[in-house]
């Protein structure tokens, strides 16, 4: 996946709506719509929808029923795209959260109550036909009645049961046929008309009931599937003790506001993302970062809405509204995600441009082959011509990938691994090299300052005044060590301005009106640096596994300080699962020096250590991984990072320590900063991948038995209908699998 301007492009996304013309105004609005389970009716939407004057673009998502439409106001409307959807037999509403998550709107009642209509007629009329006139329900579906006149009242019985049945579906029947764009519902129609010319009114109607049935099961399908995915992120509490003053108020959670102080008793699910202000306890906040066991929490700490307070009693100070805590971020991002097209989508879709054309051909084979040269039947082979055009249908080879790759997505942020497309899933299967950044990544994050040294006779305490200045507005962990470390020998840093990040290098900002700078041995070779005494001591630090960070102003040094960072527990672990799995090469690219960077590392099971690296280099070097061992992952954490990110197959950032900048870079972010995380997901990606494997051949192996066996003359329109159900229950019920994840 070549993705050289992807930072780019990453850094402006959120503004491309504003890079369109100006001379048009556009508006983008979602849609549920109801009773769109299938791609048939996202076919019959797009060709409706595409006569409608100022529609620009259409997006439609098949689990989650959501149309999103951009057009211009001053052409076209709301209701005037409600209308032509309801012209295509279909509704909709614009799109609300709570709504969409409710069920079935009434048009799927209804057409539910048509369905068991269409049952209880056919059931009537067969019994009637055995009871009162002697034919069996087993001479019926063989296909025979023909063989004997049905009489007036068992018609009628018959007749209401195709009418109720088929009913729901006749306007979208009819918008095919003005179409010329034969769909499954014109088929089903014409199936049922010709059965009814033949005098077969019982399998008209056992066809009738069973579309219609198969049509609820794939709505059953589909809201099964939203179902799941948001019944991992329903915990949230609906109402929240919010403290004025003295007093307490319930109010819904939903209404909770950044700076309001909440309340959060044991036993109690957190209702906000904040900070605990008063209080200790211990919150299972598994639902957020997939961890086992319950964190402590203490005033300061961070803590997400829908986690369980499981001790004490803790008061918290919202930080984000209720409309953007972490739980309904990943939730979002999660059901959007479905937009982004995997492979084995634009396959599917690829093959159903010449699987439905070349079944066409076939049914037509079917039909005049053996009347023309042996001499069949041809009602019997136009019969069974019509076998073949309903088995056509690709509903359950379609929905297959989706509903699997919304499981095994939502299953994955359940655990703590949030991946933000079903196509980034999908290259982590194929991953054959991991580069991990050492800082934050393989190390725990937390380095800590070991040896502080003002060079020249400096005052130590002004050196360091200076130093904790240019590092206030740092995001790098060593920045925020050296601030520590301040603050632990009672200097309080002064304001800096005109702060400068140099990735890879280090830092500038003015100090009382001059110019500082903070780095390592890249800082010093860009500055000119070339004091022995400076590299004696830095190369004798690094040996013993310490990162050195100079300070100066313009070519003269003042400080130095030496920082240290213990490797991750779970890193050895981790790195001999991700081999094990077949992850062939494992590497390291950081900044650091080359003797603190091995050293610090020391004992990981590593094929590759590159050091004194800048963001570009480390870019370059993912290039040199893709053309030697394959597709790349990088697991990063900083603004440094960023490129390299960029350029990867598949970019992972670790959630907790990491930028802003990395996680918006990320294609896959982990949520708690644990590396085992990385083997679950190759285990979960590899799983999701074989599932959609197994779901295509279970949606094609159904149809080349029914195929066949209607080329032999022996298959019946209402065994096509049962076995395209059959296949759409099956790939949905194995899809959904996927949302009970496996460990690594």
């Amino acid at each position: 996946m070549g993705r050289t301007p992807r930072l780019a492009f990453l850094l402006t996304k959120r503004y491309l709506i504003d890079i369109q013309p100006s001379t048009k105004s556009r508006t983008r609005i979602a849609f549920r719509v109801h009773g769109m389970d299938c791609s048939e009716e996202i076919s019959l939407l797009r060709r409706e929808l595409s006569k409608v004057k100022g529609l620009y673009e259409l997006h439609f998502e098949i689990i989650q029923a959501r149309m999103t439409v951009e057009f211009d106001p001053g052409l076209t409307s709301v209701s005037a795209i409600q209308s032509v959807v309801a012209g295509a037999g279909l509704s909709c509403e614009p799109w609300d959260s709570e709504s969409a998550a409710a069920g079935a709107g009434p048009k799927l009642n209804y057409r539910r109550w048509l369905t068991a209509a269409s049952f209880l007629f056919l059931a009537a009329g067969a019994a009637v036909n055995a009871i009162f006139h002697g034919a069996g329900l087993l001479h019926l579906l063989a296909h025979q009645s023909h063989d004997h006149e049905l009489h007036a009242d068992v018609v009628a019985l018959f007749a209401l049961a195709i009418a109720a049945g088929f009913a729901p579906f006749a306007k979208k029947a009819w918008a095919s046929l003005r179409a010329f764009r034969p769909d499954m519902n014109l088929l089903v129609a014409i199936s049922i008309f010709g059965a009814c010319l033949l005098g077969e009114w019982m399998e008209g109607a056992t066809l009738a009931f069973l579309f219609a049935l198969a049509a609820e099961i794939e709505s059953w399908s589909a809201s099964r599937a939203r179902q799941a995915v948001s019944g991992l992120f329903s915990a949230s509490p609906k109402e929240a003790s919010v403290l004025h003053g003295d007093h307490e108020h319930r109010i819904p959670a939903s209404k909770v506001k950044s700076g309001d102080r909440v309340a959060v008793r044991p036993g109690e699910r957190i209702p906000c993302d904040g900070e605990v202000t008063r209080g200790e306890s211990y919150v299972d906040q598994s639902l957020i970062t997939g961890e086992s066991v319950p964190v402590p929490k203490l005033p300061g700490s961070l803590v997400y809405a829908g986690t369980l307070n499981s001790g004490g009693y803790l008061e918290v100070r919202a930080t984000r509204a209720a409309s953007d805590t972490t739980v309904s971020r990943i939730l979002r991002m999660v059901t959007e995600s479905t937009q982004r097209r995997t492979r084995a989508e634009l396959f599917i879709e690829r093959f159903v441009r010449i699987y439905t054309p070349a079944v066409f051909g076939l049914a037509f084979l079917v039909i005049g082959v053996p009347p023309l040269l042996l001499g069949g039947d041809w009602s019997h082979w136009f019969y069974q011509g019509m076998v073949v055009l309903l088995i056509s249908c690709p509903c359950a080879l379609v929905i297959s990938t989706p509903v699997t790759m919304v499981s095994a997505l939502a299953s994955a942020a359940r655990h703590g691994v949030l991946i933000k497309g079903g196509a980034y899933l999908e290259e982590a299967a194929r991953l054959k090299v991991m580069v991990f950044d050492k800082t934050g990544v393989l190390t725990a994050g937390q380095p800590s300052v070991v040896e502080f040294m003002a060079v020249d006779g400096d005052d130590p305490d002004t050196a360091l005044a200076r130093l904790a200045s240019l590092e206030s507005r740092s995001e790098h962990p060593l920045g925020r060590a050296i601030l520590a470390y301040a603050n632990q020998r009672g200097i309080v840093p002064v304001a800096a301005g005109a702060f400068e990040a140099l990735p890879g290098r280090g830092v500038t900002a003015s100090v009382d009106d001059r110019l500082y700078w903070a780095g390592g041995v890249r800082m010093m070779e860009t500055l000119g640096l070339q004091s022995a005494s400076y590299r004696d001591k830095i190369e004798a630090l690094e040996a013993d596994g310490c990162t050195v960070i100079l300070c100066g102003h313009e070519q003269e040094a003042f400080a130095a300080v030496a920082l240290s960072d213990a490797v991750r527990p779970e890193a050895r672990n981790a790195l001999e699962s991700l081999h094990r799995m077949g992850v062939k090469h494992l590497a390291v690219l950081t900044g650091d020096g080359d003797a603190a960077a091995r050293s610090a590392t020391a004992g990981l099971p590593l094929d590759d250590i590159q050091t004194r690296l800048l963001p570009e280099e480390k870019a370059a070097a993912i290039r040199v991984y893709q053309r030697l061992h394959g597709p790349v992952a990088m697991v990063g954490d900083g603004f440094n990072d960023a490129p390299a990110m960029a350029e990867a197959n598949v970019a992972i950032a670790m959630g907790q320590s990491a930028t802003d900048l990395a996680v918006e870079s990320a294609d896959i972010v982990l949520m708690t900063a644990d590396l085992n995380r990385l083997p679950f997901l190759i285990v979960h990606a590899r799983r999701a991948a074989r599932v959609i494997r197994e779901n295509v051949a279970i949606a094609l192996g159904l149809k080349v038995v029914f195929l066949a066996a209607a080329a032999l003359g022996s298959a019946t329109l209402w065994m096509a209908i049962a076995a395209d159900m059959g296949a759409t229950l099956l790939v949905t019920l194995n899809g959904l699998r996927l949302l009970s994840a496996k460990k690594a």
